[in-house]
């Protein structure tokens, strides 16, 4: 399946795969940062998320090659691949399968491993319950959010996808696949082999997403792999943009 995205910068390239819910343009102002850095820099949208086609399943494998697939028509292959959360582990099932293709790897707050999804069956089910009608105003529709998110923060981000310049709004990302495919996107799959290339895995120090237990199954996978944190929760590239691109470019660029 050939990916939206969207281009910034020439020079050697750099993908970036967004987390669950979110979207290529999460990365904005990190591409544009790296862009005036010498990097042409790629921010995918994956399936059923952004402006990419829907599909009716989401396994790792399937995202990865989806991936390969738009990489190599964009003619940005082999390229240094970032990813985040659900895009890590797209970025690390790519590495398996195409390791020739993917020059660096940096993976943002995510392991190869199994995790419970409550929090974001929660959000998908708070987000398939807004009634989409006529006149409907991203007010309401943040209301209607208030119980399942109180963050305000996420419940923007989440909203990014409810298209309000159609009446009724409409969700560009697919709700319905993401939450039959939740187990799915929460797993890890069973990948042969390693990728003896260099590996970032960069955490933030307030999540709980990579524990210490994680590193033996990391090194089994990603010999390479040197590990780091920065001050942030989850999502590490939002709340503190700074220190995610220093690391990343440093990284980039050694």
């Amino acid at each position: 399946m050939k990916l939206t995205l969207t281009e910034a910068g020439q020079g050697r390239p750099v993908a970036f795969l967004h987390g669950l819910l979110g979207a290529g343009q999460n990365f904005g102002a990190i591409q544009k940062a790296l862009a005036a850095r010498g990097h042409r820099v790629l921010a995918l949208d994956l399936r059923n998320h952004g402006a990419s086609p829907h599909a009716s399943t989401m396994s790792y494998q399937e995202m990865a090659e989806d991936v390969a697939e738009t990489l190599r028509e964009a003619g940005a292959w082999p390229c240094a691949v970032v990813g985040h959360s659900m895009g890590g582990k797209v970025a690390m099932a790519l590495a398996l399968a195409h390791g020739a293709g993917v020059t660096r790897l940096v993976v943002a707050d995510i392991a190869p491993v199994t995790y419970p999804t409550p929090l974001f069956t929660q959000y998908v089910a708070a987000m398939r319950a807004i009634p989409l009608r006529q006149g409907l105003t991203r007010r309401e529709a943040d209301a209607a959010l208030v119980e399942a998110v109180p963050n305000p923060a996420l419940r923007g981000f989440l909203l990014q996808n409810l298209l309000f310049a159609e009446d009724p709004p409409r969700w560009r990302i697919a709700l319905d696949v993401i939450a039959a495919q939740m187990p799915v996107i929460g797993g890890w799959p069973k990948i042969a082999g390693r990728y003896d290339g260099p590996v970032l895995v960069l955490a933030g120090d307030a999540s709980d997403y990579i524990r210490p237990e994680h590193e033996q199954t990391f090194r089994a996978l990603f010999p390479a792999a040197d590990f780091a944190s920065i001050k942030a929760g989850h999502w590490l590239h939002a709340e503190n943009p700074q220190d995610f691109l220093s690391r990343v470019a440093a990284f980039l660029e050694a």
